[in-house]
């Protein structure tokens, strides 16, 4: 199979799932991963990442009706700390407090079976959430892409460090190439643009960058790998057709429906017609339930459902 498009692009999208877990969720790229953490964090010597050891992704509840956390890297780093990267591709409703509950599994995870004489004292090692968002999380126009948060108290002091969150707008991201002026700057330039690119920017001069490029290089790819690429891009132009189409439908069923039941009313039980008609067209397409999931809002036991 070969998409009609595929061709014209030299280097794989980073935001289809194949790009993001052989650029991050591999072994052998894991220096890639480690790289870009450093460059997040501004970590350097002593303080930087050196090594991280990947995690299962998948995070059960206690019981089969609890819903589950699906993550798409998840590891620790040789200090102990636990990072959940994950790349959410639309928005959602509620998405704060999902990464927030994501969150949790990475918490209680680490609770540790003691007896009378030596019971688990609490200790912590830090975890941090990365969000990488192909949207906007709200509308501002202080054009700040990157956001951190942690715990504080009211007067703004630091409760606790061992639960973090960063988000990183990439829409909000607009630097040019003669306007990188640190190293994450040079890795969100390469997220946001490395399909459109024809040949490795001057501005990326590092040897990190050089092994990026050659991964990403859809020439050297095998037959197999090829497929499932294209495969993971047509998902990825199918899944923007179907917010498109959502967000059509969405707004036209509600104030159809508004006419007749009220207006509020009727946007919501359009919006929820329109989440489950998307999500039962990006499961007839084959998208995996944590993208629809993610995607419409809808459970994962209301997604196997349909």
């Amino acid at each position: 199979m070969c998409i009609p498009g595929t061709a014209l692009s030299r280097y794989i999208n980073f935001y289809t799932d194949f790009a993001f877990k052989k650029i991050f969720g591999t072994e052998a790229n894991k220096d890639l991963l480690i790289s870009f953490l450093n460059g997040l964090f501004n970590l350097e010597g002593d303080a930087a990442i050196s090594d991280v050891t990947y995690l299962t992704t998948e995070q059960l509840g206690d019981n089969i009706q609890e819903r589950r956390a699906i993550y798409d890297v998840y590891c620790k780093t040789n200090r102990g700390e636990r990072f959940i990267v994950e790349m959410q591709k639309a928005q959602q409703d509620n998405f704060r407090d999902r990464t927030i509950y994501y969150s949790s599994f990475a918490i209680r995870e680490q609770a540790v079976k003691g007896n009378r004489e030596r019971p688990w004292d609490y200790r912590l090692s830090p975890v941090y959430v990365v969000g990488i968002l192909n949207f906007e999380m709200g509308k501002s126009d202080d054009g700040e892409y990157l956001t951190r948060v942690k715990l504080k108290d009211h007067k703004n002091r630091d409760f606790s460090d061992n639960l973090n969150f960063v988000f990183l707008e990439m829409p909000k991201f607009t630097k040019k190439e003669s306007e990188l002026s640190t190293f994450l700057d040079k890795w969100l330039y390469v997220i946001k643009n490395l399909y459109k690119l024809r040949e490795q920017p001057q501005a990326l001069t590092e040897g990190i960058f050089r092994k990026l490029f050659e991964v990403a290089e859809i020439a050297s790819y095998n037959p197999d790998e090829r497929s499932v690429y294209e495969e993971s891009l047509k998902n990825l132009w199918d899944l923007n057709n179907c917010l498109d189409t959502a967000k059509r439908s969405g707004h036209d069923a509600g104030f159809a429906e508004g006419e007749a039941i009220g207006l509020e009313k009727g946007r919501e039980e359009g919006k929820t017609e329109a989440k489950i008609e998307n999500a039962r067209k990006m499961k007839s397409k084959g998208f995996s339930t944590k993208d629809i999931a993610d995607i419409t809002g809808l459970s994962f036991s209301e997604i196997e459902e349909l």
